[in-house]
């Protein structure tokens, strides 16, 4: 993967930590925004969004910066979302967005300014 692919993928996760964060912010709370129709589609829309992009990732991007489990969890994820036609446990999804979206926001922060610094160079 070229470093501008890269590059592009890590914009766009970045663009769904935000949308979601703000989904929640707008609703006023993360159980609140699972609990409407369309706070709870527009959040399964991005985690699913993550879950793709993650997976495209390179092993050795992954390797790199820590984002095995992150890589496999995001896709096991995506496909519970758009596989799971019983219905969506959403307790599950309120902790992914709770406790994990914030960790791996983090990393992938932290990726973006390491592809910045080193386009600098």
């Amino acid at each position: 993967m070229s470093e501008a692919s890269l590059l592009g993928k890590v914009d766009f996760l970045l663009e769904m930590c935000e949308n979601i964060a703000n989904i929640v912010k707008r609703h006023g709370g993360i159980t609140a925004a699972l609990e409407d129709y369309e706070g709870q589609m527009a959040i399964l829309m991005g985690l699913a969004q993550i879950g793709e992009t993650l997976k495209k990732f390179d092993d050795d991007i992954v390797k790199r910066y820590g984002l095995k489990e992150d890589k496999e969890g995001a896709y096991f994820t995506r496909n519970y979302i758009v596989h799971d036609y019983e219905g969506v446990d959403l307790a599950f999804i309120d902790n992914i967005v709770r406790h994990y979206l914030p960790k791996l926001e983090q990393k992938i922060i932290a990726l973006s300014q390491n592809l910045e610094k080193n386009q600098k160079l």
